[in-house]
């Protein structure tokens, strides 16, 4: 039986809009048995309230479905960088870090590592320039990225996401970027880990030519481009090419194996 590996913004929902036949199709995965899990980039919020959010849609699903940057980053810390790290992320969203030490904010020391996440409007030049001053330290600490997403769909329009920024910091820096969500190899084998399969077996769902459809194929999985989202013609008009194309998640029944 087919694995599902499931983008979150832009293939379930949309900021606060539930894609239509979304619900249904969840559902109907979890009638038949049928292995899921949800792998997003999000990282301005923790699981915990993106499971709120999706039982707010109607689907009963607990945190392990939920697989985030944050969640797969704590594994990835206390193995390759123990000691402590400094966060670039929403307050809320430290929870997802616990066991790992966090400096505060007017932290002057040395840090094992630099985590960018997704902090939005909050980001402005003086913690720009902090992280920047971490990365400078000898010796240099990791330069983690909470995912490489360059854009998202919010309800005013596309919106800068993570990629940018640490593009930024790693241009001044000279610190090579270490990825720990898509479209990093690393984390499309945790999901896949996490549901007890191989890549041959598994499908990813997405909106995003290249974190989504161009990460799973790299990491040996089947994808699927959802014309939903921030989906646009171009995309399927380039050298990426999905194993499927759907109208919707609402199509997904047509694609799935027993």
């Amino acid at each position: 039986m087919v694995s599902f590996l499931i983008d979150l913004d832009g293939v379930i929902y949309k900021s606060s809009e539930v894609i239509p036949g979304a619900v249904d199709s969840i559902n109907k995965l979890i009638a038949r048995d049928q292995p899921f899990m949800f792998v997003t980039n999000t990282s301005s919020r923790p699981r915990r309230a993106i499971r709120d959010k999706l039982h707010g849609f109607g689907l009963e699903i607990e945190v392990e479905r939920i697989l985030t940057p944050p969640v797969a980053a704590r594994f990835w810390i206390q193995e390759h960088c123990p000691g402590p790290v400094a966060l670039f992320v929403p307050q809320a969203t430290h929870e997802d870090f616990t066991g790992i030490t966090t400096v505060p904010e007017n932290h002057t020391g040395d840090v094992s590592a630099v985590i960018i996440g997704d902090l939005g409007e909050d980001w402005s030049f003086k913690n720009l320039n902090k992280a920047f001053q971490f990365l400078m330290r000898e010796p240099a600490p990791r330069l983690l990225a909470l995912g490489m997403t360059r854009y998202w769909l919010a309800n005013d329009g596309l919106r800068l996401d993570v990629a940018p920024f640490a593009k930024a910091l790693e241009h001044a820096s000279g610190c090579e970027i270490q990825v720990l969500g898509k479209p990093a190899e690393a984390f499309f084998q945790t999901a896949l880990k996490l549901l007890g399969c191989n890549a041959a077996e598994a499908i990813m769902i997405g909106d995003d030519i290249r974190g989504d459809v161009k990460g799973a194929q790299d990491a040996g999985l089947k994808a699927a481009l959802v014309r939903t989202g921030k989906f646009r013609p171009q995309d399927l008009q380039g050298e990426i090419t999905p194993d499927f194309v759907l109208d919707s998640i609402a199509e997904l029944p047509l694609i799935w194996q027993d």
